[in-house]
């Protein structure tokens, strides 16, 4: 078995310590999705949801998740983040958003956290603005779908 890096000797928790490890340009891409009702999905596309820009408050709220990651999963390292951008994908087939993250940094750790917390937070306020018209809506798939950067260089997941 591998040896996990937030454990030390004696099992405890611990930050790992990134001190001699390189800058690098790191990115993190990162997807969800929140599928709801046919009817609750034409309210969100149509901008007729009672409270407000959906897919805008969407936005703002996982920036503002990836950002505030290091407060929210104790183990994580408080980065300078250079850019997180979320994107939305409106798939009327399926009644769902799908939401993907990509978060940048330049430092000497990754950015997959981040990336996460951003997707996560995201769709739960699309949930949250939506479950007045839709309580039975559910968030989807959350992964990582790639990272580069460090040592470990490109990994692509899907």
């Amino acid at each position: 078995m591998e040896k996990l890096s937030h454990l030390d000797a004696q099992g405890k928790a611990r930050m790992v310590d990134i001190s001699d490890k390189d800058v690098t340009q790191r990115e993190a891409m990162a997807k969800s999705s929140i599928v709801m009702k046919p009817a609750t999905f034409a309210l969100l596309k149509g901008g007729k949801v009672e409270k407000g820009d959906v897919l805008s408050v969407a936005q703002v709220a996982g920036i503002m998740a990836a950002k505030q990651t290091p407060h929210l999963i104790p183990m994580c390292h408080p980065l300078l983040l250079t850019d997180v951008k979320l994107d939305f994908e409106l798939d009327e087939k399926a009644s769902a958003v799908n939401i993907t993250a990509t978060v940048k940094t330049n430092g000497k750790t990754g950015v997959e956290m981040e990336a996460l917390t951003a997707v996560a937070v995201s769709a739960l306020t699309i949930y949250d603005m939506c479950k007045a018209a839709d309580a039975s809506m559910r968030i989807e798939g959350i992964r990582l779908v790639k990272k580069s950067g460090g040592k470990s260089g490109t990994i692509t997941l899907e």
